[in-house]
């Protein structure tokens, strides 16, 4: 198959290892700048240029899309798309997981287990904001934010009230989440593709850090999962339509709960942590069901 993998960076880990585990089963693969890309939109030839010169024909394509550049890498993806080549992830699966409230309100449609959360744009819904999550300890979390940035966890009713203002002050859109307290600082990363999860991992915050996120210097070890937690996984990689995804989950006593599904997870952690050669089962999956022209979407949406 010819290969195209959108990402900034060819040398980041997970774009490098893809690359990898393409080459050695026999594949041709190029890593494309999506921020290079511009498109020609017309009915009978749509295209994409990189430097005035027309991309060649690909069976598949690889969106890398990182958070910052969203609306544009999933509009490059689309064009892939109404061009007939196969995405490991589609555009509007991407975009839905994307953002943070609406991927939330469609697990929950699907009875899919979430920490209890509360959203409002209002300074005066800000007391009922803290009651309906359950009051402190709580966490507010950005919208737009990544990689544990603009997560902050309130452990007094005042310390919740002040941190809100402060974000509603700024108009920054943010959302309130129960504290899972009985998860002790860890979430598990569940990697799946398909319907199955293929690694999973536990990560460990820092002593004195709620936040488990590797890049904020929590650990991961390798997870043993139990039936729900795997259910739990593929449900939400499911509901969000992605093929493959990182799904992050609280063990909590009420069962598994989704934190947040990721459209484009990181291999390094996971990789390091379980053993698992999760780049080439990538690739086995793109070579079992990549089929010109058989998007869901097509580009629409």
């Amino acid at each position: 198959m010819r290969i195209a993998i959108l990402s900034r960076n060819a040398d980041l880990y997970s774009t490098r290892r893809l690359k990898e585990a393409a080459i050695e089963r026999g594949h041709e693969v190029r890593i494309i700048d999506v921020l290079k890309c511009y498109m020609n939109i017309n009915i009978q030839n749509p295209s994409i240029h990189v430097k005035g010169v027309e991309l060649p024909a690909f069976d598949v394509v690889i969106p890398r899309i990182g958070a910052s550049v969203t609306t544009y890498g999933t509009a490059v993806l689309r064009q892939f798309e109404m061009m007939g080549v196969y995405p490991l992830n589609e555009s509007v699966a991407i975009t839905r997981s994307r953002d943070k409230l609406r991927s939330l309100q469609l697990l929950s449609r699907k009875g899919i287990g979430l920490p209890v959360t509360g959203y409002a744009n209002k300074p005066s819904d800000i007391p009922d904001l803290i009651d309906m999550v359950g009051g402190p300890p709580l966490v507010v979390k950005l919208l737009e934010g990544t990689q544990g940035i603009g997560v902050v966890m309130a452990e007094t009713r005042k310390a919740a009230e002040s941190v809100i203002e402060a974000f509603m002050g700024l108009k920054a859109d943010i959302m309130v989440q129960e504290y899972i307290s009985e998860s002790g600082g860890a979430d598990i990363r569940c990697l799946v593709i398909g319907d199955k999860v293929v690694a999973a991992m536990q990560r460990q915050a820092q002593p004195g850090e709620f936040r488990s996120n590797l890049h904020r210097g929590g650990t991961a070890t390798l997870a043993r999962l139990s039936p729900a937690e795997r259910s739990t996984a593929v449900r939400a990689a499911r509901t969000m339509g992605l093929n493959v995804a990182g799904v992050d989950i609280l063990r909590s006593n009420h069962g598994p709960l989704v934190m947040e599904v990721n459209s484009s997870p990181g291999l390094e952690g996971i990789e390091t942590a379980t053993g698992k050669d999760v780049a080439g089962n990538i690739i086995q999956f793109m070579e079992k069901n990549a089929r010109q022209s058989r998007t869901k979407t097509r580009g629409q949406g």
